[in-house]
C-alpha cells in the first residue's frame, strides 16, 4: 500500500481492506514504518520502536477482529506492555521492563491492533505539554515550534502526522483532550470506570485518570471503545453499560439537544479571544443543526477546586515517586527526577492527610454541584484549551526557580514552594482550566477539532492551508455514563464540518 493511499484511510477502513484481501497487515505496517521514518526525526513522537513485536504478531496470524492488522501506538505511560521498557519519560525508571500487559493493552491486541511503538510523554504525565528531559520535546506536526500538548502529546503528534490513524492516550486533567485540540484530532475522555486500569493499578490520581485514544475519526473512537470498555477484576467502580454498541450510536441522529455554551474559563481567569471565537462559532453551528442552544455555565468554586486539584496532583506525585522506588527496589534520588516533579513530590510529602482528604471531598462535592446543571442541559460546550498551543519551552520553570527547588526542596522553605506552585498554576493550569473539572466529576468529555488559530504564526511557516494556523478544539461534555450522546453529536459535527482531509505539510 502506498503512503498516499494509507493516509487517506481511518482505522476502520484499513481493517476493512485487510478483511477484503485488498491489502495485508504487513503492507500496512510497512506504510506506518515509512511514515515514522519520514516524520519522527521532525516531531519526536515515538520514543521506542517495536517493529519486530508487530512483525511477530503478524506472523502468528491475523484474527477476525474489529481492527485486524491496523498499526497502533501506545503511550510510554498509562499502561504496561510486557517485554517493552516502561519509563514514563523519567530517568528514575530507565531500564524497567514489565512482565505482563495491562488489561487495556491486552484488549487492544485482541481487537487486532498491531502495536509497533511507544509514544512520548512528559515525566509521569504531570503537565499539558510533552517536553521531558529524558526524551526531549515532542513537536506539533502543524508547526514544530509549538507543543502538541500533553500528556498524550506523542500519540497526538503521531496521529496528526498520519503515522497511525489512532493511538492510545490517557487523561487525568485533560491529557486526551488537550493534545487532540492542539493537533486537530478527535479525543474522547470516557466516563470514570469505562475502561480498565488493572491488573497493576486500581486507579490513578484518585480516580481522575481515564484511558482511551486520540483518533482521526469519530467512528474509530467509538469502535475502539466498543472493543475495550468494561471493568476488569478488582475495579473499584464500574460505569453503567451502554445501551447499544457505540459504533451504532455514531449512525444515529442525536435529535434536538438542549446545549449550554460558555466562552469563559471553568477554573481559570482568562480565555484567548480566538478560543472564545471558536466556541461562539460552534454555538452557531449547533443552532443551525437544530439544537436548542443557550449561553450558560455551571457555577463553580474556582479557587477551591484549583487548590483541590493541585493538592491531589502533589499528593499523588509523591505516591508515584514512592511506588517507583518500590518497583525498582531502591528509593528515587532527587537528581533522577525533574525539578517540577521533585517539587510536587516534596509538596505532596509535606501535606497532612487531612488536606488530601479535604481535596477529595471538595472534588466529589463539585460532582454533586454539576449534576443539576446537567439535568437541565444535555451537553455543555466550552473551549478545550483556554489558550492556543504554547511554543516549545514556554511552560518551563525559570532556571532560577529550578535551581532553588534543587537546593531547597529537601528542606522545603514555604516561600520557595509557594512561588513554584504559583508559577505552575499560572503557566500550566490557567491554559488547561476547562478540562480538569470533568476529571473531577468523572463525566465523559470530548474535544472536537472545529477551530483554527492564525495568531502568532511566523510569516515563513508553510501550511497546507496557508491562511490557517494551529488547530483549536472545542470541548463537549455530557452526563456521567452518556458517551452515546457525545458520539451521536460528534458524528453530526464531523459530517457538517469535516476535518479529516486537513493534513500538515509533509517534511521536505
Amino acid at each position: 500500500m502506498r503512503e498516499d493511499e494509507y493516509i487517506r484511510h481511518d482505522a476502520t477502513s484499513l481493517a476493512e481492506l485487510v478483511r477484503a484481501g485488498e491489502t495485508t497487515a504487513g503492507e500496512l505496517l510497512d506504510a506506518a514504518m515509512a511514515r515514522l521514518a519520514r516524520w519522527n526525526p521532525r516531531i519526536n513522537a515515538v520514543v521506542l520502536e517495536l517493529e519486530e513485536r508487530a512483525r511477530k504478531q503478524i506472523r502468528g496470524g491475523i484474527a477476525d477482529a474489529p481492527f485486524a492488522g491496523v498499526p497502533f501506538l501506545v503511550k510510554d505511560l498509562d499502561g504496561f506492555l510486557a517485554g517493552a521498557e516502561f519509563t514514563a519519560s523519567s530517568r528514575s525508571l530507565a531500564g524497567f521492563v514489565p512482565t505482563r500487559d495491562s488489561e487495556l493493552f491486552t484488549r487492544y491486541q485482541q481487537a487486532g491492533l498491531m502495536i509497533f511503538g511507544k509514544t512520548n510523554t512528559p515525566e509521569f504525565g504531570l503537565v499539558g505539554t510533552t517536553e521531558s528531559r529524558m526524551r526531549g520535546p515532542a513537536r506539533n506536526p502543524w508547526q514544530t515550534l509549538y507543543t502538541p500538548g500533553g500528556s498524550s502529546g506523542g500519540s497526538a503528534a503521531a496521529v496528526a502526522a498520519r503515522i497511525v490513524p489512532m493511538a492510545h492516550a490517557g487523561d487525568g486533567g485533560g491529557s486526551i483532550r488537550i493534545p487532540a485540540s492542539a493537533c486537530g484530532l478527535f479525543g474522547l475522555k470516557p466516563s470514570r470506570g469505562r475502561t480498565p486500569m488493572g491488573p497493576d493499578e486500581t486507579e490513578q490520581w484518585s480516580g481522575l485518570v481515564q484511558r482511551h485514544a486520540v483518533t482521526l475519526t469519530v467512528r474509530d473512537s467509538a469502535r475502539l471503545l466498543d472493543a475495550t470498555h468494561g471493568a476488569d477484576p478488582g475495579s473499584p467502580y464500574v460505569a453503567p453499560p451502554p445501551g447499544r454498541p457505540y459504533a451504532e450510536e455514531v449512525k444515529r441522529n442525536p435529535g434536538t439537544l438542549r446545549i449550554a455554551f460558555s466562552k469563559g474559563s471553568s477554573l481559570g481567569r482568562t480565555v484567548h479571544p480566538e478560543c472564545a471565537r471558536a466556541v461562539e462559532d460552534t454555538a452557531k453551528l449547533l443552532s443551525d443543526l437544530g439544537h436548542e442552544v443557550v449561553e450558560a455555565a455551571p457555577v463553580l468554586e474556582r479557587e477551591a477546586l484549583s487548590h483541590a486539584f493541585l493538592v491531589t496532583l502533589a499528593s499523588c506525585t509523591a505516591a508515584i515517586v514512592r511506588e517507583v522506588g518500590r518497583m525498582r527496589g531502591r528509593a528515587v534520588h532527587p537528581r533522577e527526577i525533574e525539578p517540577a516533579t521533585q517539587f510536587l513530590a516534596r509538596l505532596g510529602e509535606s501535606l497532612p492527610a487531612a488536606e488530601y482528604e479535604t481535596a477529595r471531598l471538595r472534588m466529589q462535592a463539585a460532582s454533586r454541584a454539576l449534576a443539576p446543571f446537567f439535568e437541565e442541559y444535555d451537553v455543555f460546550v466550552d473551549a478545550t484549551m483556554a489558550h492556543p498551543p504554547a511554543r516549545i519551552g514556554e511552560w518551563a520553570l525559570p532556571r532560577a526557580l529550578e535551581s532553588a527547588i534543587r537546593v531547597f526542596a529537601p528542606v522545603a522553605p514555604r516561600r520557595i514552594m509557594l512561588k513554584a506552585l504559583e508559577h505552575f498554576s499560572a503557566e500550566a493550569l490557567e491554559r488547561t482550566a476547562n478540562t480538569m473539572i470533568f476529571n473531577m466529576s468523572g463525566q465523559p468529555s470530548m474535544s472536537v477539532p472545529l477551530g483554527w488559530s492564525t495568531t502568532g504564526m511566523p510569516s515563513d511557516v508553510k501550511l497546507l492551508w496557508s491562511n490557517e494556523g494551529l488547530p483549536l478544539g472545542v470541548q463537549f461534555t455530557a452526563r456521567y455514563g452518556d458517551e452515546a450522546t457525545l458520539f451521536r453529536l460528534a458524528a453530526q459535527l464531523e459530517m457538517a464540518r469535516p476535518w479529516r482531509e486537513r493534513v500538515p505539510q509533509e517534511p521536505a
